[in-house]
């Protein structure tokens, strides 16, 4: 009997990591997917039979990615230079890869000499995938068909500006997969399904149990438990580590992100006079720990991050006092200078006397006395924009109940934080800090429970009482389970990075002072 072995390597969730370094302190980092390049080369070398994959989330997340999106955009994008260097077979839309505008992205995909693949992402006019290929078909010499489906989180449109997904209509995950999976079985005679999914999972793998609130942003699990004919689910976007894990017989994995490890599915088939069918699948991540980064990599790309090293190290100002972070938790307990300081450059520039704002994540520095433009990508590493909504006081504190939902309170008195901010991945982005309104959470309560005192300006904020805030792009349409903000009026919409904006302020004033008003707390 025959025997055939084939091995698929994904990435996914990337962001823009290509130097094994942290930007925020150019110190250096076990990461990156220069370090990813020497491990596919090692395995294509161990592996007659390999496909290469990108999950998605590829183009956007480093200042390296940042800089070239703003100016050097008539320069081919380093992201995808590498790609097709590295000779993968496919690529999948991520959320991500709209950010900065359908015009990079479509360069994109014109530059990258593999195909792009969402079933899910179709034009509105033509009802077509939007970027033509909705999957690949891998054939080996005397070996098997294999099928690569690709689909992208239904959820897009939540998050993302209107212009940068218009013209296009993202339809659910499940029916999508089981009208292109049967295509792949009756028409195209695959002997290997694959749906390479820029999704996770909204429950737990082994008991089905949900793990989120289920709003179909991962239906991961429920694509195992639904569609028939699938082999092997690649996921993402929830920047997991998962692999050696089947559902309903699915074989399922999940990379992580930023280049922290590569994933692997090994297939072997058997063949006989019926052809070829699966007689063993199993899954592995590979990690770039300890790893050589690949110098052909590195040097594909160095002029751009010459560039972008030069940029980051140009000075903007000076801060007097103290705007650096040493305990995250503290600076979501109490209002302090740095979430004061963005949030007075938010309401500048709005022209507004409310506004949130984020830490979003716990390795955010502060800022130093001496700023650089590596200051400002280091705490604010998100290509949001702002948005002006008008909201009532009802919608104030219900926004205010869902960041208090971000706390517990642990059994020795001590602040921790919930899991459904921590599980299945981190969400410090989720948990807003407002100026402009005076307000008191007191976690003792039951979550829903905790707003203790909403004012603004002194006095009572009632329930329908109007206000214009400020707020980020992704806040604004919802993300981050926010619907209140859903449909409300857009009163003014600013299209320039908030660490654009940041910078700029800095660069005006020339020395900021640390300040801090005390206009909240967290009370437990």
């Amino acid at each position: 009997m025959e025997t055939f072995k084939l091995v698929l390597l994904e990435t996914s969730d990337i962001h823009g990591n290509v130097f094994p370094q942290n930007y925020g302190t150019n110190e250096k980092a076990e990461l990156g997917i220069a370090k990813i390049a020497t491990l596919i080369k090692q395995e294509r070398a161990l592996n007659e039979h390999t496909i290469t994959i990108d999950n998605g989330d590829i183009i956007q997340g480093t200042p390296l990615t940042y800089h070239y999106a703003r100016f050097q955009q008539s320069l081919p994008n380093p992201m995808i230079t590498i790609l097709n260097d590295l000779n993968y077979d496919a690529g999948v839309i991520g959320n991500h890869e709209f950010n900065y505008g359908l015009g990079l992205l479509n360069q994109a995909v014109k530059e990258s000499s593999y195909p792009w693949l969402s079933a899910n992402i179709v034009d509105t006019e033509t009802g077509q995938p939007y970027f033509g290929n909705p999957y690949l078909i891998k054939s080996f010499p005397d070996g098997p068909r294999v099928g690569i489906l690709g689909l992208t989180t239904k959820y897009v449109p939540n998050w993302e500006k209107e212009e940068h997904i218009r013209g296009m209509l993202f339809e659910d995950t499940i029916a999508t997969a089981e009208k292109w999976i049967k295509v792949l079985k009756e028409e195209e005679k695959v002997d290997l399904v694959v749906v390479s999914y820029h999704g996770g999972f909204e429950r737990d793998l082994e008991t089905g149990e949900p793990t989120e609130t289920l709003t179909g942003e991962n239906q991961g699990y429920e694509l195992c438990m639904k569609v028939k004919g699938m082999d092997v689910l690649l996921t993402g976007h929830q920047h997991r580590q998962i692999a050696g894990n089947k559902i309903n017989g699915v074989l399922v994995v999940q990379p992580g992100c930023n280049g922290l490890t590569l994933g692997k599915v090994t297939v072997e088939f058997h063949k006989d006079e019926s052809g070829f069918r699966v007689v063993e699948k199993d899954s592995e991540l590979l990690v770039v720990d300890g790893v050589n980064a690949d110098q052909d990599v590195l040097s594909s790309i160095q002029t751009y991050e010459d560039a972008v090293q030069e940029w980051l190290d140009q000075p903007i100002g000076k801060i007097k006092g103290d705007m650096m972070i040493t305990d995250p938790m503290a600076i979501r307990l109490g209002d302090n200078p740095l979430i004061e300081f963005i949030n007075n450059v938010q309401m500048d520039a709005a022209g507004v006397d409310v506004s949130n704002t984020a830490l979003f994540d716990n390795i955010s520095p502060g800022f130093p006395v001496d700023v650089t433009m590596r200051s400002v990508v280091a705490n604010y590493i998100y290509p949001n924009t702002l948005v002006v909504l008008r909201v009532t006081g009802k919608i104030v504190k219900d926004a205010l109940e869902r960041s208090a939902g971000y706390f517990e309170l642990l059994d020795d008195g001590t602040v921790g934080v919930s899991k459904e901010f921590t599980t299945p991945k981190p969400q410090h982005y989720n948990y807003d800090m407002w100026e402009g309104i005076q307000y008191e959470l007191d976690i003792r309560n039951p979550v829903g429970e905790r707003v203790t005192k909403l004012d603004y300006d002194g006095k009572n904020l009632l329930p329908d009482q109007e206000l214009d805030v400020v707020m980020n792009n992704y806040r604004s349409g919802g993300g981050g389970d926010y619907m209140m903000y859903k449909g409300r009026p857009i009163v003014k919409d600013i299209p320039i990075d908030v660490s654009e904006l940041i910078a700029n302020y800095i660069l005006e004033y020339k020395e900021i002072e640390a300040t801090v008003n005390n206009n909240w707390k967290v009370v437990y």
